[in-house]
């Protein structure tokens, strides 16, 4: 290469040098991909409003408890018992009273005897399926706060329609997280959870047993 070449050269190489490595082309709204802010949706959405920071629960305040409890028992069960039994017993000797001496009684009729035979079979079956549902809600009032932040609740609920009351009690004891935003828990986050509900009226009437029924049921002399 002559030395006019290299000259004609140089301004080339030096254009190359001082240009800035060559990116793609880039269709992002962002900007450059190393220019870009971090993608936060209060950034990018026109719909977007700041959620209100949680109040913290105070000691008196209500909190609505949303009651739903299902349990399901299955149980089965089979016995098969077989006994068999015999008895051959024999009088040979016996006593008598003579005064004041004792002495033996021939059995002139012959020995007793006795025989006997029993052969008893037992077979029993069961199969037992319950399914229970309680589905309702109540407000309940923080009656405690503990030390470690633990929110003690109870609720009482009383209703009546003329003749027809429902008594409805619950207590238990819950986390502050497990408060959902809208004031509500739902009652399996609720530790030591207790639920009485009582009827009264004419239809509790109606199926409602009485003592006699109640004592049959326990003793089962039949």
């Amino acid at each position: 290469m002559t030395f006019r070449k290299v000259l004609c050269c140089l301004p080339v190489l030096g254009l190359c040098l001082a240009a800035p490595p060559a990116r793609a082309q880039s269709s992002s709204l962002y900007g450059e991909a190393g220019q870009r802010r971090p993608l936060r949706l209060s950034d990018s959405s026109w719909y977007y409003l700041e959620p209100e920071p949680p109040r913290a629960i105070q000691k008196y305040d209500l909190v609505t408890v949303i009651v739903k409890e299902a349990t399901q028992f299955v149980s089965e069960g089979e016995i098969n018992r077989r006994t068999q039994s015999n008895v051959d017993a024999r009088l040979r000797d016996w006593i008598k009273l003579d005064g004041t001496d004792i002495t033996p009684a021939p059995q002139t009729s012959g020995d007793p005897r006795a025989r006997a035979s029993l052969d008893s079979q037992i077979r029993t079956q069961s199969e037992l399926e319950t399914r229970d549902g309680l589905q309702f809600r109540i407000t309940a009032t923080v009656v405690d706060i503990r030390p470690n932040g633990l929110l003690v609740l109870e609720a009482h609920k009383r209703t009546k329609v003329n003749n027809e009351e429902s008594i409805q009690i619950l207590s238990g004891i819950v986390r502050p997280e497990d408060v959902l935003p809208n004031n509500t828990v739902l009652s399996e986050r609720i530790a030591e959870l207790r639920i009485d509900k009582k009827e009264a009226g004419h239809i509790r009437d109606a199926y409602r047993r009485g003592w006699l029924i109640k004592w049959l049921d326990k003793v089962r002399p039949f």
